[in-house]
């Protein structure tokens, strides 16, 4: 059986975003009992971080380089938008402002870091 799809409004995933991810991958594996995985960025890892006991994807940890270079220390949201481009609008409308992208996200969906107007950032993502 496979897991409903993520309906729109909610939160589809979790990064944590640092400057070393192997220091705070081994830090939430000690801590949580998490275990990490290596996901390849080319040139260099990030982590997804499973569940002790399923081996359930919970979350990510990330290095701020590449497609998160430049962004700050924090754990990120993904909240699910169904048009990417008319949410950034609003969002710029509304007050806030996106501080990356929007970028692809393997083959066919997009994403974009937004901050809102108290300064909170939060990841919007779409499914192609």
């Amino acid at each position: 059986m496979s897991d409903p799809k993520p309906e729109v409004g909610s939160v589809a995933w979790v990064d944590l975003t640092v400057p070393e991810a192997e220091t705070l991958r081994d830090f939430y594996r000690d801590v949580t009992g998490w275990n990490p995985k290596p996901v390849s960025m080319g040139d260099y890892s990030d982590y997804t971080m499973h569940t002790p006991a399923s081996n359930h994807a919970v979350t990510g940890v990330c290095h701020a380089r590449g497609g998160n270079a430049g962004l700050p220390a924090q754990w990120l949201i993904y909240i699910i938008v169904t048009d990417l481009d008319a949410s950034i609008a609003r969002c710029v409308e509304l007050g806030g402002k996106v501080i990356a992208g929007p970028k692809p996200m393997g083959l066919q969906d997009r994403f974009c870091v937004i901050q809102d107007p108290a300064g909170a950032v939060a990841a919007l993502y779409q499914a192609g």
